[in-house]
């Protein structure tokens, strides 16, 4: 259902840290209709062209705060809200090659009153310059 505003494209750039490309970003949206606190974010998963990217490379941006895996994993008190844009940085030298690239985002929410995993996957064609 909210699939397809998952990804948002407009901010997507490779980021540069003292001269060197050190990974890329995009803004995403949460696939819920509530928010949720960062803990109960069980997985996201990023790929570029069908490769699956480490999910500690993934790190999580809400509000000027940056989470890892881990950090996500035990925050209990920071949320990513319902139509809230959160940024993804992934490390990953050099950054995304310019072009076409299919970028890919799958998350997995804990929602304690399903029965079942809460799994949304998302995939856009995007062009880096």
């Amino acid at each position: 259902m909210f699939e397809k505003y998952m990804i948002v494209e407009d901010n997507l750039k490779n980021v540069v840290d003292e001269g060197k490309v050190s990974g890329f970003q995009f803004g995403a949206r949460l696939p819920y209709y509530r928010g949720v606190s960062l803990s109960m974010l069980e997985e996201i998963e990023v790929s570029v062209d069908g490769k699956v990217l480490p999910q500690d490379k993934v790190h999580l941006i809400v509000r000027d705060n940056t989470y890892n895996l881990k950090q996500r994993e035990e925050e209990l008190d920071d949320r990513w809200e319902m139509g809230e844009v959160v940024n993804l940085f992934i490390e990953k030298e050099e950054g995304l090659p310019k072009g076409k690239h299919q970028l890919g985002l799958k998350v997995n929410i804990r929602i304690g009153y399903l029965p079942f995993p809460a799994i949304r996957n998302a995939q856009k064609e995007i062009t880096i310059e």
